[in-house]
């Protein structure tokens, strides 16, 4: 499959000018039959799906993945999205009274909720990093948030690509400062999936959670948490069920994810899927095409009076997703009006007092797509 005719491969509604890929994905249709298959498969006879079927399908789905993402597969469970696998951590992540969470104000609103009251349980405290208002350098946000670390700080949270500002994190530079300093690192990674190259024995994290249904294009209700080997002694998972079916018995901790209780678990089935849609892409031409739209979009909305940028246009701080600051002033109706006028779906965001646009180049996008954008802009603004 070519990357020009790549785009033909997702469905949308027909009028939309679809451009927040990076809020819930989108699927495309290859993958939606394969997860189709399988729920099919189910309905016909749950008890031979289920009971016999279930756990290889899951054991395989896991396999592809760790594969994929360059890590082992007793490292890594499958659940529904990032947000479940953040919860699983924060809910034995040793915090004691005096400790610190570290994350940055540029970190997901939902992230920041889930530390905020495993800190209020375990009496540590959260502190929130302000980065710089521009970047230009990855090394700024290195200094700056291993300048911020002090003998308190347990446990470092930090985006590999940021969801309000679509920045990319130098995790790769951070995890061995913060190592070195005996901090813990979780990354959050559901946009770095597909957009940037990921190899987690390399990385050396010790915790990365991501959704698969974003970039990657898996369907919603995919993704998956990965611990490092030094913790899986202490990993104890939030639910518990049977684990494993009997008369199998959990022996790891990865275990308890593979029967949480009876469920549609199609979506974590068709990761796979997803993954084999993209072999068939050359990725390095993939990326260096949605750079280039995200790109484009950068420099058309910088020509509009009053917007500003948030880091240099670089490769390394941004990669199919880009976000720009919008002129000063109240635009707290402004996604709702793109859409409701010109059925444009693109989300503002509001950072450290500044009203952001955020623009998603997946392949089914084309600069006739931020063109209209550009217009419906000059409108309203």
């Amino acid at each position: 499959m070519t990357v020009d005719s790549l785009g033909g491969a997702w469905q949308f509604r027909a009028g939309v000018t679809y451009l927040n890929h990076g809020s819930f994905g989108a699927v495309p249709l290859l993958v939606r039959a394969a997860q189709q298959s399988l729920r099919q498969r189910c309905e016909d006879q749950p008890m031979d799906f289920l009971v016999r079927d279930f756990e290889s399908l899951w054991l395989a789905a896991r396999r592809e993945l760790t594969l994929w993402l360059g890590t082992h597969e007793q490292n890594i469970a499958l659940c529904e999205n990032a947000t479940a696998g953040m919860n699983e951590l924060a809910s034995w992540f040793p915090l004691a009274p005096g400790d610190e969470v570290l994350l940055n104000e540029h970190e997901y609103g939902a992230v920041k909720r889930i530390w905020q009251r495993r800190c209020q349980q375990s009496a540590a405290t959260i502190r929130y990093l302000q980065l710089p208002g521009q970047v230009d350098d990855p090394d700024q946000i290195v200094e700056t948030i291993v300048g911020a670390c002090s003998h308190r700080t347990r446990l470092v949270v930090v985006s590999h690509i940021t969801s309000p500002s679509a920045m990319i994190m130098p995790v790769e530079q951070l995890c061995p400062k913060l190592r070195d300093l005996g901090i813990a690192v979780c990354v959050d990674g559901p946009h770095a999936l597909l957009q940037q190259s990921i190899n987690l024995n390399q990385l050396d994290c010790d915790f990365y959670t991501a959704s698969c249904h974003k970039w990657l294009c898996a369907p919603i209700g995919s993704g998956f948490l990965f611990i490092h080997p030094r913790w899986h002694d202490q990993a104890e998972p939030l639910r518990l069920s049977w684990g494993r079916l009997p008369p199998e018995q959990p022996s790891q901790w990865s275990d308890e994810f593979l029967w949480t209780g009876t469920r549609d678990c199609s979506a974590m089935l068709s990761i796979p899927a997803a993954i084999d849609f993209f072999r068939q892409v050359a990725m390095a031409e993939l990326d260096q095409r949605n750079h280039a739209l995200a790109r484009y979009t950068r420099t058309q909305l910088l020509e509009l009076p009053g917007t500003q940028p948030l880091y240099a246009d670089s490769r390394q701080l941004y990669g199919w997703m880009v976000a720009i600051k919008l002129p000063v002033g109240d635009h707290n109706t402004l996604q709702e009006r793109l859409w409701s006028i010109y059925r444009i779906e693109v989300p503002v965001h509001f950072l450290d007092g500044r009203f952001l646009i955020r623009v998603s180049c997946h392949a089914y996008n084309t600069e006739r797509d931020i063109d209209a954008l550009l217009n419906a802009l000059s409108q309203e603004l």
